[in-house]
């Protein structure tokens, strides 16, 4: 059996969360289906509530703190990433796009993407389409077909309804299908120069941007 490794990233800014409630539930299907396709899933779960003033930090020094640096390695290194943020006016919340601002830009390349939020109202639902998935293209993720969103009705006693079971079950399958069929991914090095020898000598460094 292979093995792969799934990023589960929960936005959820409350304790109990309905955000981290739908992050277990997608990841325990997407781990069921990559069984069944002969695939072992290790899930390791990013809680952005636990780093939002390192994110707040890295954001204002450019320098992770060490456990941001594991917590940004965790996704840049998953074969999969799982990524469920609540709706705040329409729209993910500030911590949920300041991390993925901190993570590498090049980090989820063609790296399969699972999309989901939770909302007070249905119609928040749009938010996933209009705000979340633009932004997981612009870096360049496959993200599957398959946005999940669960409102307050879509819970019965901390338990998905049936037609939320539908959506989890169908974008799980959609994400473990994409991490099947891909190779391993390698996970980032960090003694990997971003600038040659060459450049640095020339005092021409490409990622720094003017002014």
């Amino acid at each position: 059996m292979t093995r792969r490794t799934l990023a589960v990233v929960s936005a959820g800014l409350g304790q109990p969360s309905s955000t981290r409630l739908l992050a277990d539930q997608l990841a325990a299907a997407a781990r069921a289906e990559l069984a069944g396709r002969g695939v072992e899933a290790e899930l390791r779960t990013v809680e952005l509530r636990d780093h939002a003033h390192d994110v707040v930090n890295n954001l204002l020094t450019g320098f992770p703190s060490p456990a941001l640096r594991q917590a940004l390695d965790t996704v840049a290194g998953a074969d999969g990433v799982l990524a469920v943020t609540p709706i705040f006016n329409a729209s993910f919340n500030g911590l949920f796009k300041s991390f993925f601002d901190v993570l590498d830009a090049k980090a989820l390349v063609d790296r399969p993407v699972l999309i989901a939020a939770t909302g007070g109202t249905a119609r928040h639902s749009l938010a996933l389409e209009h705000a979340v998935r633009p932004m997981f293209a612009y870096l360049r993720a496959v993200v599957v077909p398959t946005a999940v969103f669960a409102a307050p009705e879509d819970w019965s006693g901390g338990t998905a309804d049936g037609a939320l079971r539908g959506r989890i079950m169908r974008a799980a399958a959609e994400l473990a299908e994409q991490v099947r069929r891909r190779p391993a991914a390698v996970p980032p090095d960090p003694f990997a120069l971003t600038t040659s020898f060459d450049e640095l000598l020339a005092g021409d460094d490409p990622s720094r941007s003017p002014g």
